[in-house]
């Protein structure tokens, strides 16, 4: 597969985006699960539940995205699914959305990967994220 027609290396090889992630360890107390997920949420204007985090992600998609948030100049917080069973189920059942990686701009779903991947070919992804042009 050359790296033009590879999915997880959009930028190519000789790019490397700043980062522009930081990674929330726990989710916050909260007395319900979808307290604990509205807390995450809430602590970004981008927010982003995916697998891993953004130094190592542990799936494409969710290195995919990480790689698109960066490449736009995005500073983004996010949560690792696969620490919290818990969140992990309670974030599918949250949006209706039942895929991973899953990215929030001021308290709205966005979508995952695909939805990402879109926009971010189209060169909306910059205006959906509120960051300058």
């Amino acid at each position: 597969m050359s790296e033009k027609n590879n999915p997880f290396n959009i930028l190519g090889s000789d790019q490397v985006p700043e980062e522009g992630g930081q990674a929330i360890s726990q989710a916050p107390a909260g007395s319900n699960i979808n307290e604990k997920i509205d807390g995450l949420i809430g602590s970004s204007d981008i927010f982003l539940f995916m697998k891993g985090n953004p130094e190592m992600p542990q799936c494409g998609f969710s290195a995919n995205v990480i790689g698109m948030l960066n490449s736009v100049g995005a500073k983004y917080k996010t949560f690792d699914i696969l620490s919290d069973m818990d969140i992990r189920q309670g974030v599918k059942d949250y949006k209706n959305w039942p895929t991973f990686p899953q990215l929030y701009v001021k308290g709205e779903l966005i979508g995952g990967n695909d939805v990402i991947t879109e926009l971010y070919e189209t060169g909306e992804l910059k205006g959906e994220l509120g960051l300058p042009a």
